[in-house]
């Protein structure tokens, strides 16, 4: 379990689901790995089939911890609800999606990604998502901050 400090800030998440988290923000940012691809695998839902070691040593995470669980266990509560409409809108209807996104790790840090998520396609049919995640640009991570916080 981890012990969050007193520089810790408590969000409540509500998902388009209904579900509701509450998660713990340090405002810690953990530097992305250079040279190195996150990438991980889901089902139609979102839920996390596969993941590769530098997803699980970016989110804090272990396999076994992110296996089975919604993607959006990583959700930073700063980003806006709209953003990840605008994802699942993308890939559901068959195309690919590109974007930044501030990912919030198991400690309450935080990641910058520039994620790429394509549908997978079988026999005609979506059957799950794989998404890669490259080092973002820190010019646009600041300008991705600065258009959140407005969508928000």
């Amino acid at each position: 379990m981890i012990a969050f400090n007193e520089r810790c800030t408590a969000h409540l998440l509500v998902f388009a689901d209904g579900t509701r988290r509450q998660v713990y923000v340090s405002g810690i940012e953990t530097p992305y790995p250079r040279g190195k691809l996150i990438v991980s695998r889901t089902d139609t839902r979102g839920v996390i089939t596969q993941c590769n070691a530098s997803f699980v040593d970016m989110s804090g995470y272990s396999a076994s911890e992110l296996i089975g669980q919604p993607h959006c266990i990583l959700r930073h509560p700063d980003m806006p609800s709209a953003a990840f409409r605008d994802l699942w809108n993308t890939v559901q209807s068959g195309r690919q999606w590109n974007g930044y996104v501030k990912n919030l790790r198991k400690d309450g840090g935080h990641y910058w990604v520039y994620a790429t998520v394509v549908p997978n396609i079988r026999a005609g049919e979506i059957v799950g998502y794989t998404s890669v995640r490259r080092e973002p640009s820190r010019d646009k991570v600041a300008a991705a901050e600065t258009s959140y916080r407005e969508m928000r």
